[in-house]
């Protein structure tokens, strides 16, 4: 059985890929700091031989005994909530937690990917964002931390690569949703989601018109697989092209959960907001043979399911 490491694997993305990779067959070495993210979502995973749990901070050095085939390193505040808290973890998971993770797969000849985002085109110009638009980053804004430690993850990565020939895969994620995800993530989605179904108003930034194009989670994961097991070492967009506006996002969520106390209410737009976002996906159709196939009605209904589920109304 290959042997696989997942960092930040009780995050909502990292629980969902080790879930994966234990369908696929592999061995599975979760690793995580609970920082953001939390055992219930990888609870269900203990019972079994092929899992195994580490409580680590990636930042500090990373061993792990035996043999190791794959390294996927998904470790990071994901949300302007978390990574505006925590700046300085937030910079140290992708420059040292990176490292680390390059170190180690070059010790053990291992492929690793890692997760980097479509923030790392920031407030784009070109639009929608290939791989080759170089972006529009502010490295002092609040939100530069999060954006230039995924630049600097791509950047070392690529000079690991280059300069020792380690297998690398780089994965740029735009925004994604499905269950799991925390309730007070402070992203559009959970936001959106909890504030309906508690009948508040949801908060729209600035006048909504801003958009943004939302990828499944089973999706995401069916492109990570794809794009891991690929001889693709140049970086990949991964997300639905299906962009819509913030505003009618909104609506799309008040129609689904039918409160009639909730509405959309409206606040200043945070510094550095994207304007839009749309991942050009030609590369992932041509090189992984991939697109996404669930619908965002069909998603929001299943992530809907889950968020009645863990939304507290009391």
């Amino acid at each position: 059985m290959p042997r696989i490491l997942i960092t930040g694997a009780a995050g909502f993305l990292g629980s969902h890929l080790c879930d994966r990779f234990i369908k696929e067959g592999f061995r599975v070495i979760g690793m995580d700091n609970l920082l953001t993210g939390s055992l219930d979502n990888i609870e269900h995973l203990f019972p079994l031989k092929e899992f195994e749990y580490y409580h680590h901070d990636v930042s500090k050095f990373v061993h792990v005994s035996g043999e190791l085939d794959y390294i996927l390193h998904f470790a990071s505040p994901a949300s302007p909530i978390d990574y505006l808290k925590m700046p300085i973890q937030t910079l140290k998971v992708g420059a040292l937690g990176t490292h680390n993770l390059l170190g180690l797969a070059l010790a053990k000849n291992a492929r690793i990917l890692v997760a980097s985002t479509s923030e790392v085109y920031g407030d784009p110009l070109v639009h929608p964002q290939t791989e080759e638009y170089w972006g529009n980053v502010n490295p002092v804004g609040p939100r530069g931390v999060y954006d230039e430690a995924k630049r600097f993850l791509e950047a070392i990565t690529m000079a690991y690569h280059n300069a020792h020939q380690v297998e690398t895969r780089i994965i740029r994620i735009f925004n994604t949703y499905g269950p799991r995800m925390r309730v007070n993530d402070g992203r559009v989605l959970p936001a959106f989601f909890s504030q309906a179904i508690r009948g508040e108003g949801l908060t729209v930034f600035g006048d909504g018109s801003q958009t943004r194009s939302f990828c499944y989670v089973d999706d995401l994961v069916e492109g990570i697989y794809r794009l891991l097991m690929s001889d693709c070492s140049q970086p990949v967009n991964i997300g639905n092209p299906d962009e819509i506006s913030i505003k009618e996002f909104g609506e799309e969520v008040l129609a689904l959960v039918g409160n009639p106390d909730a509405k959309l209410t409206y606040k200043e737009l945070p510094v550095d907001d994207p304007k839009v976002r749309r991942p050009d996906i030609t590369k992932a159709r041509e090189i992984l043979g991939w697109e996404p196939k669930i619908s965002r009605a069909e998603g929001l209904k299943r992530t809907y399911e889950y968020f009645k589920e863990v939304v507290k109304t009391d």
